[in-house]
């Protein structure tokens, strides 16, 4: 069976999906589609791109998002992001700060779509890559089914096909980043109303979803699912992304264990390179949540790994407090009681 590249996103956040984050990820997931953090255009071209462009092959597919408003800046970005080897360039026009305001990117792009349609262009013809978008459903008042339309449809001339739609309206104004993504109320029915209305395109939604049964009940209407913080907050849920969303005939999930012990293999190789474990040891903060020892491990890492010096063996070694924990599910104690 033939499945949409974008079945299955793991969402750019910054801070988060960096380089090693999205090498855990796909210890985790083969299919999933990961993103980079947003990269603005100008610290891209003028600054060190080797930096921001750094990733492993390991990694692909993986897409490089792009913060911008200007066509030709846009273009050259993206031309550096298809040389390096990403499988796709996406435009952020989702993000909410005061930041991406004062500089005409992000969400307030939404006010001007035959800029954003430009943009779009520009870097489709640029290079052989899919080119994307990441938006909301409305920012500030701007927020009519007529208005996402009007503006879907300019990406829709632009040539770009796939729409990833974060199913919250974003407030400008009034409103911290992290207030955007919880307190405008979700409204997954716009962004599924706009697959009926736009059915060549590959509508994506995000916003909400935390488990493989929010995904599924979705792409009865959408082409595709993009989970956000809850692939950072409880990462395990990645290891049933294949069978769940993928496979005809379920593979066996890789436990936390295995899944610690080949993300250990890549940060030896880190470390001898230079990187600081700290660095390395972020993405794992989570990786047993829920698990008995949980704490303790997080304590850990946060301790132990936080310093420049800390070398392999501070990683390792908070295996220690989860290493006994049960990984199975509870016993349930109705079927308990029904025993007895």
């Amino acid at each position: 069976m033939k499945f949409s590249p974008w079945r299955f996103c793991i969402a750019p956040m910054m801070q988060y999906t960096d380089r090693h984050f999205r090498y855990l990820a796909r210890i985790m997931s083969r299919h999933a589609r990961l993103y980079t953090e947003m990269v603005v255009c100008d610290a891209l071209l003028h600054g060190d791109p080797g930096r921001f462009l750094a990733h492993s092959e390991f990694e692909r597919p993986v897409a490089l998002q792009l913060g911008g408003c200007d066509p030709n800046k846009l273009a050259s970005a993206a031309t550096l992001g298809e040389e390096a080897g990403f499988s796709e360039i996406n435009l952020n026009v989702g993000c909410p700060s005061a930041r991406v305001k004062s500089g005409r990117f992000g969400a307030s792009l939404m006010a001007e779509p035959q800029l954003v349609a430009e943009c779009l262009a520009a870097m489709g013809s640029a290079v052989d890559i899919p080119v994307t978008i990441k938006t909301r459903i409305g920012i500030d008042q701007t927020d009519s089914y007529d208005e996402l339309t009007t503006f879907v449809d300019a990406i829709d001339r632009s040539g770009s096909g796939v729409v990833i739609v974060h199913a919250r309206k974003a407030w400008l104004d009034g409103l911290s980043p992290r207030e955007n993504r919880e307190i405008p109320p979700l409204r997954h029915d716009v962004v599924h109303q706009l697959k009926r209305d736009f059915p060549h395109l590959t509508i994506v939604v995000n916003g909400g979803l935390t488990s493989m049964a929010d995904g599924n009940k979705h792409l009865q209407h959408v082409d595709g699912v993009m989970l956000g913080r809850a692939a950072y907050q409880t990462p395990y849920v990645l290891a049933a992304v294949d069978n769940a969303l993928f496979a005809p005939v379920a593979s066996e999930q890789p436990d936390r264990f295995e899944i610690f012990r080949r993300y250990i293999e890549y940060a030896k190789d880190e470390i001898r390179a230079g990187t600081f474990t700290r660095h390395l040891a972020k993405p794992l903060h989570y990786l047993f949540q829920g698990q008995p020892g949980a704490r303790q491990w997080r304590r850990h890492l946060s301790e132990r790994c936080a310093g420049t010096d800390g070398g392999i063996e501070s990683l390792e070694s908070a295996i220690k407090w989860v290493e006994r924990a049960v990984v199975t599910p509870p016993v349930n104690p109705l079927r308990r009681a029904a025993r007895q």
